[in-house]
């Protein structure tokens, strides 16, 4: 009797650590760019607020930008995802 045939395939070893090699390569590329984005964006912008006007250096921003538009394309998902 053999096991091999009743055993559920197993994903190779060498494509799990091609994949993880991939995602940490790619994740490092991702995190100098954005560094480098961050330390060439450091001049300092008017930001006109509904109470005030403000100067923020400009990575914040668009960071905060960034971030903002992340939640309400997590939300709008979210709302779809609910409709019948």
């Amino acid at each position: 009797m053999s096991t091999s045939a009743q055993s559920s395939p197993k994903p190779k070893p060498d494509k799990r650590k091609r994949r993880e090699q991939a995602r940490t390569v790619v994740a490092i590329a991702l995190a100098i760019l954005i560094t480098l984005f961050a330390v060439l964006n450091t001049d300092e912008v008017k930001v006109h607020w509904i109470f005030g006007t403000t100067e923020t250096p400009l990575i914040i921003v668009i960071a905060v930008s960034a971030i903002v538009g992340a939640v309400l394309a997590l939300f709008a998902q979210r709302q779809r995802g609910k409709r019948p």
